[in-house]
């Protein structure tokens, strides 16, 4: 027996959709939206990094 729940709540709307039209926004909602889109590259680096170290540390102890 399967259940399935469905989730009717509404869903809070990203901060920014690439490929979003544009035009309506003010100078004041596209600065949030760099703002939110920098903190986002920041976040995704990070954990490039992290993921970059731990691949090199497995390589390097598989390579001896």
């Amino acid at each position: 027996m399967t259940f399935t729940i469905d989730d009717d709540r509404p869903r809070p709307r990203p901060a920014h959709e690439i490929g979003q039209d544009l035009s309506l926004l003010s100078v004041g909602e596209l600065d949030e939206r760099i703002a939110v889109l920098r903190q986002e590259i920041v976040r995704l680096e990070a954990d490039r990094s992290r993921k970059e170290a731990s691949r090199d540390a497995a390589a390097s102890f598989f390579k001896t």
